[in-house]
């Protein structure tokens, strides 16, 4: 086993992260645990308080679903909790919250996740209902019936909600008939055809021991875990069945659609081409979104926008790798009437940054808050579960959250400029504005009907 120490922050604003951080921001000691039987997890002891903070997913999430399927991953993250073993969906709840258990599901395009918190002295109650829920889990009718119709109302409420339209508008104009492009929670037909075999099928296909990525903090020691670790997930199918997402770039580059509604603001959505997490040019990338958009009230975006025009009440963008695909994505939220030109500012910042690159003081305060920042991210046990399971999930080893800040540091100035003549591209940004914008020129508009 190896433990690795992990420097979280610098000493300038060490003082002011203290209160937020549950376990020792100086050193954070991480221990990769293997169970007898196999099963990997990474470990933070931290006995401070009598609480087990638990993260777990198994790759392979919505976008596995078969297209008349479409959101059964996310159904099943619904379900898994509603009854398992003896236990029926009362019971099951009545003993999560005796015992102060905290129990969820969810799943994303890529994965299919779980979290787990307890107090200790309910450790082993806890893990067993985690382990009934996987390798148990009931289905009965009524728990079925009652979680469809919680799906199927929250599908009806989003057919007027902006951002949600916004968001399927653009997925479905990038992906055209590609499995990211289905949304997570279905359609109401695909919702309403998924059977109890459906949900049944997936959890013998999908979750099975070869894609679990586990992450603990709390007061538990590593031979403690070792043990949970098997007789939660030993009876778990050793191996998922196989499934291929096939890689995918952006389409319908420079279209703008629109999507009529009678509203007195815009929703805005833009995207293009990212980068892969693996991509050497990655953390150049990252400062160079910081300065762009994702530096908050400290970016490009919200200086030409927001603070010298007050055009938009917000304007962002961010870096999102999928397994399949890679996006540079962000949105805005403005008045009908300025979202011309807010869209025109969008493009001609995406231009300058192309053309002109950025300043070397721009680069020193994005890599200093981006560094400073960092240990933001470990405000919880919880948090820092999370933290640990996106490193394995992303395969960065064990030393990344030692080394993250070195990484962001070496950054130059010819690495971000690089990139951004690389990758930025006006012409390839794909807008989607839903709303009753004045004044913009569509390439496609999409009435209240769809």
């Amino acid at each position: 086993m190896r433990n690795v120490l992990i420097r979280l922050i610098s000493a300038p604003v060490f003082a002011v992260l203290v209160a937020f951080v549950p376990v020792s921001a100086k050193a954070i000691e991480i221990e990769r645990v293997i169970s007898e039987g196999g099963i990997e997890a990474w470990l933070v002891e931290d006995h401070s308080l009598p609480i087990i903070s638990f993260q777990f997913l198994f790759s392979g999430g919505a976008a596995t679903d078969p297209r008349s399927r479409a959101g059964l991953a996310n159904m099943v993250s619904g379900l898994l909790d509603e009854g398992a073993g003896e236990l029926d969906s009362q019971s099951f709840q009545r003993r999560l919250s005796d015992e102060s258990i905290s129990l969820s599901f969810s799943a994303s395009r890529d994965n299919f996740a779980g979290s787990l918190k307890t107090l200790t002295r309910n450790r082993d109650e806890a893990f067993d209902l985690l382990r009934i829920a996987l390798t148990e889990p009931r289905f009965d009718p009524d728990s079925v019936t009652r979680i469809r119709a919680q799906i199927l109302a929250g599908i009806a409420s989003r057919t007027n909600d902006p951002d949600r339209i916004a968001q399927q508008t653009f997925w479905e104009a990038i992906f055209p008939g590609h499995p990211y492009a289905q949304p997570l929670e279905g359609t109401a037909e695909s919702v309403a055809a998924i059977t109890e075999d459906d949900l049944r099928t997936f959890v013998t296909r999908r979750l099975a021991r070869n894609e679990l990525i586990v992450g603990v903090v709390g007061d538990m020691t590593a031979d403690e875990l070792k043990i949970l670790l098997d007789k939660t997930f030993g009876a778990l199918p050793e191996r998922s069945e196989a499934f291929t997402i096939p890689k995918v770039e952006p389409a319908a580059g420079g279209e703008v659609i629109v999507v009529q509604a009678e509203n007195p603001q815009s929703r805005i959505l833009f995207g293009q081409k990212g980068l892969y997490r693996d991509d050497p040019d990655y953390y150049a990338a990252l400062v160079l979104n910081h300065i762009l958009g994702g530096g908050s009230f400290t970016s490009r975006l919200y200086d030409e926008i927001r603070e010298k025009r007050g055009l938009a009440y917000s304007v962002y963008s961010y870096l999102l790798p999928l397994d399949s695909a890679a996006l540079w994505l962000g949105g805005a939220g403005t008045e009908n009437a300025a979202v011309s030109v807010s869209v025109e500012l969008v493009k001609n910042q995406w231009a300058n940054l192309r053309a002109f690159g950025v300043s070397q003081d721009e680069l020193d305060k994005a890599k200093a808050n981006l560094v400073g920042s960092f240990g933001l991210r470990f405000d919880s046990s919880s948090a820092i579960a999370g933290m640990l399971v996106a490193v394995q999930r992303r395969d960065l080893g064990i030393e990344f959250i030692n080394e993250r800040n070195d990484l962001i540091a070496r950054v130059t100035l010819d690495d971000v400029n690089r990139v951004a003549a690389r990758l930025l591209d006006p012409d390839a940004l794909t807008v989607v504005v839903v709303g009753n914008p004045a004044n913009i020129t569509a390439t496609r508009t999409i009435g209240n009907d769809g």
